[in-house]
């Protein structure tokens, strides 16, 4: 049911039509000149890229760096940087618009392959700053399909497209688990007739489950130089364990399913879910909006960070985000003792982030000095 893009070809002719006119097209420049010219016609090509690749904010400290520009275009411009961990939520095809930038994956309404077309860059460009052996972990929920925008109602296989595009970059498809939803929540906060009561008692041929989320789990290669792993203990049992991340976490984090803390009082045998992933904890974006936004920002889960940061990383390692937002990753990075790098496109988003970097090691300091007064 996908529609295809009808211009990309015809964008591809006029770049070679046009690339004697530029002296150095790569990669980078050429994935821009193609959304460019999709977006706004053809017009002056030189132009139109200097619009899209220019200089844009860096902020530079101890523990973090941020970069106020296309992920894409930084990632290609500095492959010498090697990450030990990757966490992020990748900016949902036509769900999410959080800027009108062209360079900006949400926008891209068109149809399901303008995003493909982006993302495909995005993970081919990733490939080569991840660590031999080192995760990548991708945050995601299928995007619903509508009547009035796509035709049809159904849900899009963003799911598996992206499994196939990082495969194809290099990466081996590792694990993946699946946060379970409210249906109730879900069907007030996006008014979804497919959950509703009236729609169930009216025609239950039109009532679907909720959707889900999903942590897709990459790997790059086999082998990493540095395990992850910590200072050991032994337990009541006798057992030996980490101090940090402890068997009796293993056994919960372990299960493919992991449970919002709304559901924690359900019972279920042997417990095949993960726990306490509140949907609630996020960090407070509303200083990063803007009133020119045409979707809201939906951070990611603080208590899903944290796990992929406690379990496939080390203290003092780096986590990187490449679509930080409001610096969620960066800040759950940087409370468990990692360093962080993140770029965000959307100037709101990348100045709120930044706040929120600095208040996560102030709060780390307050809660040294507190621990410190106590002993």
């Amino acid at each position: 049911m996908k529609t295809r893009l009808p211009d990309t070809c015809g964008a591809r002719i006029v770049l070679q039509e046009k690339s004697g006119n530029i002296k150095k097209i790569g990669e980078i420049e050429t994935r821009h000149i193609i959304i460019i010219i999709s977006k706004n016609g053809k017009g002056n090509l030189r132009q139109k890229m200097d619009s899209v690749i220019n200089e844009r904010n860096i902020v530079k400290h101890n523990e973090f760096e941020t970069f106020n520009e296309d992920c894409i275009v930084w990632m290609k411009n500095n492959k010498e940087k090697q990450f030990d961990l990757c966490v992020f939520s990748p900016p949902f095809a036509s769900v999410y618009a959080y800027s009108n930038n062209p360079g900006d994956m949400g926008n891209s309404k068109d149809c399901d392959d303008e995003f493909l077309m982006h993302h495909q860059f995005f993970v081919n460009a990733l490939f080569p700053v991840i660590k031999e052996g080192r995760n990548v972990c991708v945050h995601i929920q299928n995007p619903a399909r509508s009547i009035i925008n796509h035709g049809y109602i159904g849900i899009w296989d963003m799911r598996g497209e992206i499994i196939r595009q990082f495969e194809s970059a290099g990466f081996y498809y590792y694990g993946e688990a699946t946060i379970e939803k409210n249906p109730q929540a879900q069907s007030i906060r996006t008014k979804t007739q497919c959950l509703s009561f009236s729609q169930f008692v009216k025609d239950s041929l039109r009532s679907r489950p909720a959707l889900a989320d999903y942590l897709l789990i990459f790997k790059k290669g086999i082998k990493s130089e540095a395990p992850c792993t910590f200072i050991k203990q032994k337990n009541e049992h006798g057992a030996l364990e980490r101090k940090d991340v402890t068997n009796d976490d293993w056994i919960s984090w372990a299960n493919p399913i992991w449970q919002t803390e709304e559901n924690e009082s359900i019972y279920l045998p042997y417990q095949t879910c993960w726990h306490t992933i509140n949907e609630t904890n996020t960090l407070n974006y509303r200083a990063a909006r803007n009133k020119d936004d045409e979707r809201h920002l939906c951070p990611l889960q603080l208590d899903l960070i944290e796990r992929c940061v406690r379990l496939w990383s080390n203290e003092g390692e780096t986590v990187f985000s490449p679509f930080m937002g409001v610096g969620s990753e960066g800040y759950i990075a940087l409370k468990w003792d990692r360093k962080f790098v993140g770029c965000e496109l959307k100037d709101e988003y990348y100045n709120c982030s930044n706040d929120n970097l600095k208040m996560a090691i102030q709060e780390k300091e307050n809660d040294k000095c507190q621990t410190s007064l106590f002993q």
